[in-house]
């Protein structure tokens, strides 16, 4: 098992959860060109995988974090989730994590 260290600041856009529905119960989208609820900023790190898509690691304090979510960073990169998961030591809070994948959003062009 590898360490990831925080390689950049990371900053959580997050969508309100759960979505509204319409008269058929169905849950509605927010607008895709509105950028979601800043909700802070915390050392992190991002690495691009091999299948393009990216993991990223959060502090545990931006949590909950859902998919379609977006996180960015100092530089402008945003991604945004497609699945996150909140690891958690038993006694030991100060390794607990965050761990998304994301999509870069834009994606980038070879």
């Amino acid at each position: 098992m590898a360490v990831v260290l925080a390689n950049r600041m990371l900053t959580l856009y997050a969508l309100k959860h759960p979505w509204v529905r319409d008269l058929n119960g169905v849950p509605v989208p927010p607008n895709p060109s509105q950028l979601p609820q800043l909700r802070g900023t915390w050392p992190g790190s991002a690495l691009e995988q091999s299948d393009d898509t990216w993991s990223l690691r959060l502090d545990p304090v931006a949590w909950p974090v859902e998919p379609g979510d977006v996180v960015g960073d100092e530089t402008g990169t945003k991604w945004t989730i497609t699945t996150a998961r909140l690891h958690q030591v038993p006694g030991c809070p100060a390794v607990d994590y965050v761990q998304a994948t994301g999509t870069r959003n834009p994606p980038k062009v070879p």
